[in-house]
């Protein structure tokens, strides 16, 4: 967020363009008003000085085109070290690890340890990296999540209307994501499909938890082996639903939850792969596939498995 945007002592309006429509107008005042906490943002819409087209709105009302945004003066004070500076060296790692680009999306090859947006402590994720990388383009906007832990496949929309194609994509199950996860044990047979329910809870610090419940919302997860090991497997997990943590929820209920997993995993499995080189979580979203409405052509878009991952591999053939 620039400087003016920042410290503004009048009120602003903005006119709603048609690529701008159809989004949430809080995630379009995060997008606007970037480096403001969410708590701000929520404060304004709640407290009414935020308006749109002269009245009140909900954090989850749809932006019209056309739409007249009235934002209040604005005074978001800045200490000194606050909001982090992106390196030199994090911005060259993003720049090399887009696998795939058009005119309407990118994927970038996500490193493990990267958040994929800022908040939660985090001052800054793959997004905010990107749309400093890349000023020119206005709309870059996440298509889904990845775990901070997780590397691989991350979609990113270059326009509105690719993000709105691409939610709707997603909600009707039909963008194909695969995974590659290390999993405790050795497996004998070859498929299992777990079709859970998972549920989000809080535990006590505001740590997040998913758990295998009745009362959770609908999760499917298909597990394929790929190769068997003395103590693991390498498998593959197919999303047929997109719940948080669900591939490490459903293989923990499995009994054989995903190695180098410090919330879900198990302490000791984790410790003797750990001597085996493995020092984070072994999950990689490898391959990404969708078919544009109207289009013949699947797109099919894979993310090769980082050095840290094939190595640990390597040790186990070996």
């Amino acid at each position: 967020m620039s400087e003016s945007t920042k410290n503004s002592s009048t009120v602003r309006f903005i006119d709603i363009t048609q690529e701008e429509a159809g989004q949430r107008i809080d995630n379009y005042l995060m997008r606007q008003l970037k480096g403001a906490p969410k708590s701000y943002i929520y404060r304004i819409l709640r407290k009414g000085e935020v308006r749109v087209n002269k009245g009140r709105v909900k954090a989850h009302y749809k932006l019209n085109r056309g739409d007249s945004i009235r934002l209040p003066p604005m005074r978001l004070s800045t200490k000194p070290g606050q909001g982090g500076r992106i390196s030199e060296n994090l911005m060259d790692l993003l720049r090399n690890s887009v696998v795939y680009e058009d005119e309407r999306i990118l994927v970038v090859n996500k490193p493990s340890g990267l958040a994929v947006h800022g908040g939660s402590g985090v001052n800054f994720g793959v997004i905010e990296v990107l749309r400093q990388l890349r000023p020119e383009d206005r709309h870059l906007e996440l298509v889904h999540r990845l775990d901070r832990d997780t590397s691989g496949c991350l979609l990113i929309s270059k326009k509105r209307s690719a993000l709105r194609t691409l939610h709707e994509l997603i909600r009707e199950n039909r963008i194909d994501k695969r995974y590659l996860a290390l999993l405790h044990g050795s497996w004998r047979k070859g498929v299992q499909t777990v079709d859970m329910p998972l549920k989000k809870n809080t535990l006590q610090g505001g740590e997040r938890v998913v758990r295998v419940d009745a009362e959770g919302k609908p999760s499917q997860t298909i597990f394929r082996r790929i190769e068997r090991f003395t103590e693991a497997t390498l498998v593959e997990a197919e999303l047929i639903t997109g719940r948080t943590h669900q591939i490490r929820v459903h293989s923990q209920w499995l009994g054989s939850p995903v190695l180098g997993d410090q919330k879900y995993g198990d302490a000791a499995a984790n410790r003797a792969f750990r001597e085996k080189g493995l020092k984070r979580l072994f999950l990689h979203a490898f391959k990404l596939g969708l078919r544009w409405p109207g289009e013949k052509r699947q797109l099919v878009i894979e993310a090769p498995l980082p050095d840290a991952l094939s190595q640990v591999l390597a040790r186990l053939k070996g």
